[in-house]
């Protein structure tokens, strides 16, 4: 069958959105958790954001890391480590009843992310794709991690209101450990050139390290984990204490959304929600127009989004149709950015240089639900660090402007 021929739906393509969706999650539902934790020890919001802050640090230690690792020892042996490192950081972090062991262990999760996440994932899925299919193909998996987040939070609230957050934490990890059972179906070939079996991981690394680009792609990621982290620490926090009430009798009422508490779980649902048709059209505009106009425009529509939000009154209605307008634009990014890697740089090593790329993205992670935290005791608002993710969303939507997309590696070649 001719590559353009080739079938869009694969068993590695079903393994792949399965893998992420369960792993996706799990970790969207971190935030519900951030007020039963805090109110069950008295941790301070700053102690428990910490937590989760280095989840998302060890997860941008972490991509690369596995991604060589798929590239060296296999995919599916990477992602069986990674979810035994998953599920045994959440069977940890069950028992964790200071704030410095909660934060040790989420070092475990994050790494278990990574090995269970987009740079592994990804990467499999984008070799096994046809030239003509690969852009849609990575849009989907990433669109299977909006489908996780849909139903993550909501879950992880549901099982709350039956068992405590440690038990919680404990379904989690069996879930997260049945993915191995999904793995024997993802064999995927190797869809590289000659010149890309051949060139050695160095050689490749330089190449990219030397090229300006490279660099304007991993500075410009930074924006996006710092507001997709920021919000799916805080922002069901921030939906309880900030938004106005919701009133008997009103739309929201009617559907069983009663308290602010189940409109802050429903917000991430719905960013998920929204996201899965948002990836998807990524996807497809990727395949017929330019990557970095596109990834510019996705940052400008998410800075103005921000900005409007936290300008206007917040009320129930306003956190509606900002997580649908936000969630419109989430991990737009990621099929967009991971097939400009592809493109530029090759499939051979495409998971160790999606790693590192992603390493920024997990720096603004970091430091945006470390500094909500922060800035929430200080100032008992999230205002400021708000504000600096408008800032940061800017930056993203000018410095993705002069990336160059002519492929340097098969230039070499």
């Amino acid at each position: 069958m001719p590559r353009s021929a080739a079938p869009l739906f694969t068993p590695v393509l079903i393994v792949g959105c399965v893998i992420i969706m369960a792993s996706f999650a799990v970790r969207a539902s971190f935030g519900v958790f951030q007020i039963p934790i805090a109110e069950e020890f008295g941790w301070l919001r700053a102690e428990f954001s910490l937590a989760i802050a280095i989840q998302n640090l060890a997860w941008g230690i972490g991509q690369p890391i596995f991604g060589a690792l798929a590239e060296k020892i296999g995919d599916r042996k990477a992602i069986v480590l990674g979810a035994i490192i998953y599920a045994a950081g959440l069977v940890l972090s069950s028992g964790a009843t200071t704030p410095l062991e909660m934060q040790a262990y989420e070092w475990l999760v994050g790494f278990g992310i990574a090995g269970t996440g987009f740079g592994v994932v990804l990467a499999v899925v984008g070799r096994a794709s046809s030239d003509a299919n690969r852009s849609m193909s990575l849009a989907i998996v990433t669109a299977a991690g909006s489908a996780g987040q849909i139903i993550g939070a909501p879950t992880a609230e549901y099982l709350l209101s039956m068992m405590s957050w440690q038990s919680v934490f404990l379904v989690f990890a069996g879930a997260v450990l049945a993915l191995i059972l999904t793995l024997p179906l993802m064999r995927a070939p190797q869809a590289a050139s000659k010149a890309e079996l051949e060139a050695s991981m160095g050689s490749v690394l330089k190449q990219a390290f030397k090229d300006p680009s490279f660099t304007l792609i991993f500075l410009g990621f930074f924006s996006c984990g710092y507001q997709l982290a920021f919000i799916t620490a805080h922002f069901p926090a921030f939906v309880t204490e900030m938004c106005g009430p919701i009133l008997p009798g009103g739309a929201l009422h009617s559907i069983g959304i009663t308290t602010t508490s189940a409109l802050g779980a429903v917000s991430i649902a719905l960013i998920g929600a929204a996201n899965v048709g948002g990836t998807l059209f990524a996807g497809w505009l990727g395949n017929r127009y330019s990557k970095k106009y596109l990834l510019a425009g996705i940052y400008t529509a998410r800075t103005v989004v921000a900005a409007m939000f936290i300008l206007l009154p917040i009320t129930p209605m306003s956190v509606i149709i900002f997580s649908v307008v936000m969630g419109s634009l989430w991990l737009a990014t990621v099929p967009l950015t991971s097939g400009l890697i592809a493109h530029l740089y090759g499939l051979r090593y495409m998971g160790t240089l999606y790693g590192i790329v992603f390493f920024s993205h997990q720096l603004g992670g970091f430091l945006g639900v470390w500094l909500g935290g922060r800035m929430y005791d200080v100032y008992g608002d999230y205002t400021f660090v708000w504000w600096i993710g408008v800032a940061v969303g800017a930056f993203s939507a000018v410095v993705h402007l002069p990336v160059r997309e002519k492929a340097p590696m098969a230039q070499a070649a």
